[in-house]
């Protein structure tokens, strides 16, 4: 190892030397540093933003005059996605996906407002995240700054006069990859103290965070051991660098963007006009509510009269209206979660078809490690929109609940004449996002951790071959 640590220090000491290098990595530690700052501003303003329109929506809801309960079912109510810390580390869909939502009774609205509809295309490219920085642009300065470590010894006739002093091959090139290693922890330190920032400025968990940057650390590692690998075999550092940069223009840059194309062509999701369509031929099947010779409904009052045991719904101690209300969003709220579930099921086939595509292209399952544990993968975004559409279910029920008991079904003939007071609003509009807990989502990045660990180990062994293949063509 003495020997290893030694060619090490000369791999330093001539990256010292080298003026590109030296300027390379000072704009790396710049640009590190900028990104982090940036997404972290980015993030406390959204965030920011956020909360203040929550709570000036929940205000005005609750600052609503006297009024009939049927008309606050349609006054509705906004929701807002709140954003979760580490966002500010890796933005993952957050930029594709809305995040305000309007909450309503007899629908159930998508969200609005994505970043990327109301922004330059340019953001479709990569927000500037710490994640995008490590992801895409470190492992193109390793591979500048390593691509030429063992080929250039080669072409030198150094490698010769190093076995010939009694440096083993394996020393030899372990010593590069230890070089190599060194800059890449170089690399990664504005990130893990951004990562350290976010872990004392927030309640993220700390398992969340290790989990996060341990992924990354995996990923450089694996750019490390792959580019002193193709170094050993290629003869000339020219030939190595054309070779990884092919590699990474089509890993990083091509796959990732064209994978998603090639799974939604081969299973396509359906538009939103169809959807809309078949959700209002099912509504139309359901019964119809303002309709008393509908069958649904008139089994629905034959049913409510014989609980009461009276033979006319003026009879009824609670106000009949209501209890069809009640009756007709419970209807149409299975209808809609069937068909969200549906959605989201198939979008999820399609996030494991992709997934596949992780054996030739590792950032796939680096980006799914990084977005699940960050909270902002599509299991993150569906709970948001499963969570608020409970909270819309009931809040609308509790509002059609006023109405069968605080008004008469006699007395129920126009919404401008009956009204309770606005202190039954107070309450009612109130929404708590709850996160994936840290063991969920752990479990879920778990698969793509798997995929980077195989990728490291066949990269070593890669790197094996061509030690022992460097050691004979040496000699």
């Amino acid at each position: 190892m003495s020997a290893a640590w030694t060619i090490a220090r000369e791999e330093w000491r001539l990256l010292l030397r080298d003026r590109v290098a030296v300027l390379g990595m000072a704009l790396w530690l710049l640009l590190s540093a900028a990104a982090a700052f940036t997404a972290w501003d980015q993030r406390s303003a959204a965030q920011a933003q956020r909360e203040r329109h929550q709570s000036q929506v929940d205000s005005e809801f609750e600052a609503q005059p006297d009024r009939h309960p049927h008309r606050m079912v349609h006054y509705g109510h906004f929701v807002f996605r709140p954003l979760n810390p580490l966002a500010a580390f890796d933005a993952g869909i957050d930029a594709y996906t809305g995040h305000t939502l309007f909450l309503e009774g007899h629908r159930q609205n998508s969200a609005n407002f994505g970043d990327v509809r109301q922004s330059s295309l340019l953001l479709r490219f990569g927000q500037l995240t710490p994640a995008f920085v490590l992801q895409v642009l470190a492992p193109l300065l390793l591979i500048f700054m390593g691509h030429a470590c063992i080929a250039r010894e080669r072409e030198a006739g150094t490698l010769r006069v190093l076995l010939a002093q009694g440096v083993g091959t394996r020393q030899f090139v372990a010593g590069k990859l230890l070089a190599l290693a060194g800059v890449a922890a170089l690399v990664l330190l504005p990130a893990l103290l951004a990562l350290a920032w976010m872990a004392v400025a927030t309640p993220v968990p700390i398992s969340l965070v290790a989990t996060l940057a341990a992924g990354h650390v995996l990923w450089l590692m694996l750019w490390a051991v792959g580019i002193v690998a193709v170094s050993a075999f290629m003869r000339r550092g020219r030939d190595a660098l054309l070779a990884l940069l092919a590699a990474w223009a089509i890993a990083v840059v091509l796959l990732p963007r064209l994978v998603p194309e090639l799974v939604g062509s081969a299973l396509a999701l359906p538009t939103r006009f169809e959807t809309d369509i078949a959700t209002a031929r099912e509504l139309a099947a359901l019964g119809d509510s303002h309709n008393p010779d509908d069958p649904y409904f008139a089994a629905f009052r034959a049913r409510v009269l014989a609980q009461y045991g009276v033979s006319r719904v003026e009879d009824l101690p609670v106000n009949y209206k209501g209890l069809v209300g009640m009756e007709g969003e419970r209807l149409t709220s299975e209808l809609f979660r069937r068909h969200a579930e549906a959605s989201f099921d198939l979008q999820a086939e399609q996030l494991r078809r992709a997934d596949a595509f992780a054996l030739i292209s590792p950032v796939i399952a680096l980006r799914r490690l990084s977005m699940a544990v960050a909270g902002t993968d599509l299991q993150g975004y569906r709970r948001f929109l499963e969570q608020a559409e409970q909270h819309r279910y009931r809040m609308v029920q509790a509002l059609n609940r006023l109405q069968v008991d605080k008004l008469s079904y006699a007395g129920d003939r126009s919404s401008r004449d009956n009204r309770i007071g606005h202190e039954h609003w107070r309450g009612v509009s109130d929404f708590h996002h709850e996160p994936d807990p840290p063991p969920a989502a752990l479990r879920r990045a778990a698969p793509a951790a798997y995929v980077l660990l195989a990728w490291l180990a066949a990269l070593v062994v890669a790197l094996l071959l061509a030690t022992q293949r460097l050691g004979r063509v040496a000699r």
